[in-house]
């Protein structure tokens, strides 16, 4: 990287749906604001990064409607539908370029009304050395994944271009990249860090559920029934009403649950996952969450908990972090899955702490003073950030 491009952190994204479009809002509502006043932000200062210093510089895409767009428009473009709290993003001088089809998109999106429907762009595919040589003419530091949910072929095709291209992989969905040991070490070898996988949100439905079930351990209360639904109007629910494609979007959301739990809940006794789209939510997400234990003298009780958030700035409240994390662990020469960062900002990482665990280990790598200790049944490896 050129030496007056050092104090940015240069992103590509692929995929400029909503949470594209909330991060790239992020970035700019953020630079405006006073630096004291950082309401909304896990870190103002991330290892002596800052929102201002992050800078979208590449962006793929396969809808007819944000190919050939500058990023600025793009990112407000159909069937993009989350709140503009920032609407006067400036022109980039990026434009999104046309990505690689395979598996991205489930050919039912093309059946809806435009404003909601998926519409495919009619033109030539690039090939994977030219997603590289466009990686690297744009400098990028950190390949952002936001591919719809189900996309095994397209994620693996852009994991290998971030190998090739030598650039930080975040991968924000539940395709098993960082958790995949296989992937995991072909990254190592590499040099390459990557932090994954499935993006867990800022106060999402996941997250809230684990604090809720780790509540329940730690109160001695066992977990004998629990349920997760929740519903949404954006592209992501949309997608997902193919259920060929949720089936790793479910074991993430019901595997980060278990994780926490006292013990294993038997499988018949938990439902965790996406239910039902419903259009006029847009990205407004409700998740409905039911918990069911006994306390002192086996005695029943139970939860029910309601909440609602605005889908796409949820996540990018979590993904302004994982650059930035993406970027130290370049810097520091980290390679291979980050587990800490990867534990605490994602639901299926390759290796899964309690969020109590994971902040600690998290914030002691942004500190650049601590010692990361994976331990498995298997085996124990450390690596060192400084």
């Amino acid at each position: 990287m050129t030496t007056e491009l050092k104090n940015f952190i240069n992103v590509a994204v692929v995929g400029v749906g909503n949470c594209a479009s909330s991060l790239v809002q992020g970035i700019y509502y953020y630079s405006d604001r006073n630096s004291t006043e950082p309401t909304g932000l896990m870190h103002e200062n991330l290892g002596g990064y800052r929102c201002g210093d992050v800078q979208l510089v590449a962006a793929f895409d396969i809808d007819e409607r944000k190919v050939g767009l500058d990023i600025a428009d793009a990112i407000f473009a159909p069937p993009n539908c989350t709140e503009k709290f920032y609407p006067d993003v400036p022109r980039t001088g990026v434009t999104v370029q046309m990505g690689r089809v395979l598996d991205g998109y489930s050919d039912h999106m093309e059946s809806y009304p435009d404003e909601r429907r998926f519409i495919p762009i009619a033109a030539s595919e690039p090939t994977k050395e030219e997603i590289v040589a466009a990686l690297r003419d744009a400098n990028v530091d950190v390949l952002m994944n936001y591919l719809p949910v189900g996309s095994q072929k397209a994620t693996e095709f852009y994991a290998e271009c971030a190998l090739e291209a030598g650039v930080a992989f975040v991968n924000n969905i539940p395709v098993f990249i960082a958790s995949d040991p296989v992937w995991a070490r072909r990254f190592q070898k590499a040099g390459v860090p990557i932090i994954g996988d499935d993006i867990k949100a800022q106060v999402g439905a996941t997250i809230v559920h684990r604090v809720l079930t780790d509540l329940f351990h730690k109160r001695g209360v066992p977990v004998d029934r629990t349920y997760q639904l929740n519903t949404g109007g954006n592209t992501d629910f949309l997608n997902m009403k193919n259920q060929m494609r949720l089936e790793s979007k479910k074991e993430s959301k019901t595997e980060a649950v278990q994780a926490v739990a006292a013990k294993r809940i038997e499988d018949e006794n938990i439902h965790v996952g996406p239910s039902d789209y419903v259009p006029w939510q847009n990205d407004n997400k409700v998740c409905f969450i039911r918990m069911e234990g006994r306390l002192f003298g086996d005695v029943p009780m139970n939860l029910e908990l309601r909440l609602s958030v605005e889908d796409s700035p949820n996540s990018a409240g979590v993904a302004i972090d994982m650059i930035r994390c993406a970027k130290l662990a370049l810097d520091r020469g980290v390679s291979g899955a980050v587990a800490a960062p990867s534990s605490f900002f994602c639901k299926h990482p390759p290796v899964q702490y309690t969020d109590e665990v994971a902040h600690q280990l998290t914030e002691a790598f942004i500190a650049g003073d601590g010692v990361e200790v994976i331990q498995s049944p298997l085996k124990s490896v450390s690596a060192h950030y400084s």
